[in-house]
């Protein structure tokens, strides 16, 4: 499994001999201008909820190469409607898909739709694939649902968000490490505006000081599992 970080929030995931991207801000984020998204290889997107912040370049992608869009069923059935592929989920459901099996979990955050419509309720992701399991946990708050999560599914790797205001800060992702039993991780949602710049070396420091592996990636850069 190999994971490519594409700046905010925004991710590259191989696996099953599928491409998979998750949460797709790119033309949006200056800080990304190195990814060129028509060169992206996408055979799913999924979509943690519906801000503008996650959810800009689905269109573009998903026209180009025909993606299959994952996320909930507001989310879903919205993308429908435009003539898009969709596979509609809900929280603790899952499906297994040729690459592997997902799961859509609980996150606390909003959810609507640039336009004004319904992006129903967010979530994050449990995939399982080639024999490695990640929980990609969106853009959320620490909550005790995410205990939940070990007692079905052991994780290699836990992508958490870091930048404060929005989401978690480095200290509630220490926790949440904890919490879903986890000690590598991937910091993602931050630095991309003032909101939610951090410290890349404190962070670093905090959480190897709990005993734990905090990986901040440039944009652009992969990991392989």
């Amino acid at each position: 499994m190999k994971i490519t970080f594409y700046g905010h929030a925004s991710l590259g995931i191989e696996v099953g001999g599928k491409n998979i991207i998750v949460d797709p801000f790119i033309t949006g984020n200056p800080k990304a201008a190195s990814i060129d998204i028509n060169t992206l290889a996408a055979d799913y997107i999924l979509l943690t909820h519906a801000h503008g912040d996650h959810i800009l370049d689905v269109e573009a992608i998903a026209t180009r190469t025909n993606a299959t869009i994952v996320s909930n069923a507001e989310i879903a059935s919205f993308y429908a409607k435009l003539g898009f592929n969709a596979h509609p989920m809900n929280h603790g459901g899952s499906w297994k898909f040729d690459f592997g099996k997902v799961k859509y979990v609980a996150a606390i955050h909003s959810s609507v739709f640039p336009d004004g419509s319904n992006g129903g309720n967010p979530g994050g992701f449990v995939i399982e694939g080639e024999h490695k399991n990640i929980y990609i946990a969106g853009d959320t708050a620490l909550t005790m649902d995410m205990k939940l999560i070990p007692m079905r599914t052991k994780l290699d790797l836990a992508i958490l968000p870091i930048g404060d205001n929005f989401t978690m800060d480095v200290e509630d992702a220490i926790i949440a490490s904890d919490f879903v039993d986890c000690d590598k991780v991937l910091g993602y949602h931050f630095d991309t505006f003032g909101y939610i710049e951090i410290d890349h070396t404190e962070a670093i420091r905090k959480f190897f000081a709990k005993g734990k592996d905090l990986m901040l990636l440039e944009i652009g850069d992969s990991i392989e599992l």
